[in-house]
């Protein structure tokens, strides 16, 4: 054999290997913006598939806030040593070092068109394969010791890296549906000011927090590689989540797990949707509103309640919630709008959520019809 064709052999086996070699580990930046995802060493790209490096763990929640039908791929990496400590309500409390991702993508279709699907197209191991998903962006939450930064990073269209986006991006798509409905699409990723405005879930504070990582959104099972395993005992296992309580934890349910009963659906729906701003401490709590799952008082939740300063948003109705009358309450007015001043969530989103919707229409529906002027 020549020589020549030796060197080619030694350079395909390096290439090779540094194609399957496993990247640095995790960055985690103490202060500054760097500007490629890359840089932090959370995910990484290599043999045409989005991965995790080491000890990044995939979780999800039982319900996820809507983004224009887009999946999220979650990962959370915490320094070794230093395990989050459980919370009963609020955000698990996790150590300065963490670092929270959730990549937003779409299934693939024909051409350039996405998919409006239920397939999440993840696999088995947390990654995705980049041949089946159009990369649209991800999101970092990174915990320092002067509290949290939110960083929006936007993918370029070769999926190769994503920039950050300070100012946000508008990403022009075509979604396409099952019933082969198609409908453009300009998928906003919010500026640094929106996700603070987002997260910003304590009012007094004026700091940001995660919104989903709470004990009632994990307590559930997730299809790690190696099998099923309820998510709060896998990150106590892998060191990731100090002592939980004895007894029973928090749960939602799934807001569209049809077994469940219609008022948990509902109410779960709701909690991760527009509880984190609509509560208690939340930047929505001057509505007098609050819709996350602590709220048992009917009116706090809307019922017969007469709105405090919704101007437009009212679409000339009363009531927050007419009890068995959903055409006739604010609520069900707002989610079906995509009028900037009157939709509701106001951000993350350019589309109704039909499937949404419909569940809240149900859940007024069902109540026990109220004359709410009587």
């Amino acid at each position: 054999m020549s020589l020549h064709r030796i060197l080619l052999g030694l350079a395909g086996l390096l290439a090779l290997g540094a194609c399957t070699r496993a990247p640095a580990p995790v960055h985690f930046f103490a202060e500054g913006q760097p500007e490629r995802l890359s840089d932090w060493n959370v995910l990484y790209v290599a043999d045409g598939r989005l991965r995790l490096n080491a000890q990044v763990l995939p979780y999800d929640l039982d319900s996820v806030l809507f983004t224009d039908y887009a999946h999220k791929l979650r990962t959370v990496w915490m320094p070794a040593g230093t395990p989050a400590r459980y919370r009963q309500d609020g955000a698990i409390d996790f150590p300065v070092g963490t670092i929270i991702s959730k990549t937003f993508y779409y299934p693939r279709g024909e051409g350039d068109t996405v998919l409006r699907s239920n397939d999440t197209g993840a696999d088995t191991d947390g990654g995705l394969t980049l041949g089946k998903v159009r990369l649209v962006e991800t999101r970092l939450l990174v915990r320092r010791a002067s509290g949290w930064i939110a960083l929006p990073y936007v993918w370029n269209a070769g999926q190769t890296e994503a920039r950050l986006m300070r100012t946000g991006e508008l990403v022009p798509l075509t979604l396409a549906g099952a019933d082969g409905r198609r409908q453009p699409l300009e998928y906003m990723v919010p500026d640094e000011n929106q996700c603070a405005g987002c997260h910003g879930t304590d009012l007094t504070s004026r700091q940001i927090f995660p919104i989903g990582p709470r004990a009632r959104h994990l307590n559930h099972d997730f299809a790690y590689a190696g099998g099923k395993a309820n998510q709060l005992r896998h990150w106590q296992e892998v060191g990731y989540l100090g002592d939980l309580p004895a007894g029973e934890l928090p749960r939602n349910v799934a807001w569209n797990d049809r077994a469940a009963p219609l008022e948990a659906r509902a109410r779960s729906y709701l909690d991760i949707n527009c509880g984190h701003c609509h509560s208690p401490s939340g930047a929505a709590r001057t509505s007098g509103m609050w819709l996350d799952a602590g709220t048992r008082d009917p009116l706090r939740l809307g019922r017969c309640k007469l709105p405090i300063a919704a101007g437009q948003g009212t679409g000339n109705r009363a009531w927050d919630i007419v009890p068995g009358a959903p055409d006739d309450s604010i609520l069900t007015y707002r989610m079906q709008s995509v009028d900037p001043g009157v939709m509701m969530p106001e951000l993350g989103r350019g589309l109704v959520h039909e499937e949404g919707v419909e569940l809240i229409r149900q859940w007024i529906a069902a109540m026990p019809a109220q004359d709410c002027g009587a």
